[in-house]
């Protein structure tokens, strides 16, 4: 970002809104936002300075994407302030593995963290994230190689998709939840596989999933 020169007052403050903005909601504002917020008096105003800001380096304007203004650092990359969710491991979508396990076909490095929006963060506090591996809640849109944002819980109602743990089993598993008097029911969202049955006093509720990050590679 170039900030050697002085900005006229109404450049800096469409500048100090589009940081405040970003900040506070995860994504860019529209021209007709900062319009408002700025009061200027037409879009094309908006435009003008947008375009000065981003010949100075202090934004990048990408007129084929919706929102498409991003704030740039001072080495002219765009600024992400995305809150990050740490991943802790593997979950299993299939049969059972040791809780956070970072057994299988991903390498460690990938267990690291990845963004969430601000608003998924101020809605559920703390979470934090898990590798799928396996097939089990393909029905459900959650497939092998996927990331679920967890919410730590110790209960769940009947039809929410948990991070179960089987205590004499000593293993994890993602399934859907379903008490059925003394025992628990923990069923996979795939047609193709059969349910998992355990005593009640053997099932422990460890989070519930808020969120799924696609794998698309």
């Amino acid at each position: 970002m170039v900030s050697s020169k002085k900005m006229p007052p109404r450049r800096q403050r469409i500048l100090g809104f589009l940081q405040e903005f970003y900040s506070e909601n995860g994504i860019p504002p529209t021209v007709r936002d900062i319009q408002k917020a700025c009061e200027i008096s037409s879009t094309s105003v908006v435009d003008y300075n947008l375009e000065k800001l981003s010949q100075a380096g202090y934004i990048n304007r990408r007129p084929d994407v919706a929102r498409g203004i991003e704030i740039l650092d001072q080495e002219g990359q765009p600024v992400s302030n995305a809150p990050r969710v740490q991943i802790v491991g593997a979950i299993a979508a299939g049969l059972p593995i040791p809780a956070w396990s970072t057994e299988g076909s991903a390498s460690s490095e990938e267990f690291d963290t990845v963004e969430i929006s601000p608003e998924l963060q101020r809605r559920h506090g703390k979470l934090f994230g898990l590798k799928v591996i396996g097939t089990s809640m393909i029905d459900a849109l959650i497939d092998d190689g996927d990331v679920v944002i967890v919410k730590p819980a110790n209960e769940a109602n009947n039809g929410e998709m948990v991070v179960a743990w089987l205590k004499a089993e000593e293993e994890t598993t993602l399934k859907k939840f379903y008490a059925e008097g003394d025992r628990v029911r923990l069923q996979p969202a795939n047609s193709t596989m059969e349910p998992i049955y355990s005593p009640a006093g053997n099932v422990e509720v460890h989070g519930k999933v808020v969120y799924v990050i696609r794998n698309l590679g």
